[in-house]
């Protein structure tokens, strides 16, 4: 005997046979054991199956018995029942119903699945819609007339985790709607619903009078404003200053953090101090914005707020 052929099969919950590759293995001599190591895919065998194992099949090679050479296990196969986690980013924010975006917005959605065997690599378990403002919804295809549209990084493990990055391309101004269909690669959804988020576009670079958040405040108050186009401000500073005009603190804009375009809330909090960090003393002061995109201001966008500024002024109330 130079080599040992071992059949493994695996008969499904339909009677169906699976044959499954092995190669032949070692001779087994006298008074001695092997031990065999198989790996295969379970994909398609949900629910009870059997591993049929036949040692020396057809008679391989010439033995008196063959009886216990044969061996039938059953084992069974649990179904992925558990959804895959969907999650959609305007470049790289979670956007609230009704925001204002990036007309040029980078929009990223991720599929996570936490199936470690079947990875999320097949496009066609994904579908991207967009609705115009004119009410007409578009399928976004991956690729279009062989020029890719939307790429698609696939998952890899341990993170089986899938990216479809969509450069958004919206020239007309007014209200979209982003609707995402995902499923794993067992098409469980991502939810009872499809994805859906509108947004708005406006192409036009302007920005609404900062409010300054709480207002009165005692120990910080942020900064809260939005701004429009596709371009984010070459300049931004904030000018505080007394009652009488003297500039008591400028905030620049590499103070107050990033910035997108929408709504936008500073990670920068001001404490109520001067340009030394001397603590200013309580009452009303007034401050503005001074912005520009390639050496331009930057038109100011009207909202319901603006009762509450003068000549571009607002005003903010310190008290400890």
């Amino acid at each position: 005997m130079d080599s040992l052929l071992i059949s493994f099969a695996v008969m499904d919950k339909n009677d169906g046979i699976h044959f499954l590759p092995y190669p032949r293995q070692k001779p087994l001599l006298a008074d001695s054991v092997l031990i065999s190591t198989l790996s295969f895919s379970t994909l398609g065998l949900t629910g009870l199956n059997s591993l049929l194992i036949d040692v020396n099949p057809n008679n391989d090679q010439l033995e008196k018995y063959h009886f216990n050479n044969v061996a039938q296990i059953p084992f069974y196969v649990n179904a992925d029942k558990i959804n895959p986690l969907l999650d959609v980013t305007f470049d790289g924010i979670h956007i609230l119903g009704g925001d204002i975006v990036s007309p040029k917005a980078n929009i990223i959605v991720e599929v996570t699945d936490e199936n470690q065997f079947l990875l999320l690599n097949d496009t066609s378990d994904y579908a991207v819609y967009i609705t115009t403002p004119n009410g007409i919804e578009e399928r976004m295809y991956f690729y279009e007339a062989g020029v890719e549209k939307m790429q698609f990084i696939p998952a890899a493990l341990p993170k089986n985790n899938s990216k479809i990055i969509f450069q958004g391309n919206f020239p007309v101004d007014g209200k979209y709607k982003l609707r995402v269909q995902a499923t794993d690669r067992t098409k469980n959804n991502s939810g009872s619903y499809d994805y859906i988020i509108e947004f708005e576009v406006i192409n036009k670079s302007t920005i609404t009078n900062i409010i300054n958040y709480p207002n009165p405040f005692t120990t910080s108050t942020r900064f809260v404003f939005t701004l429009t186009g596709s371009e984010i401000p070459d300049i931004f500073k904030i000018q505080i200053m007394t009652i009488t005009g003297k500039v008591v603190r400028e905030i620049h804009k590499d103070e107050l953090g990033p910035m997108n375009i929408g709504r936008n809330i500073s990670q920068f909090a001001w404490d109520g101090t001067d340009t030394y960090g001397d603590r200013l003393a309580n009452g009303l002061y007034l401050y503005r914005v001074v912005t520009q995109i390639n050496n331009e201001e930057i038109e100011l966008r009207e909202t319901s707020m603006d009762f509450y500024f003068k000549k571009g002024y607002g005003k903010m109330y310190l008290f400890r």
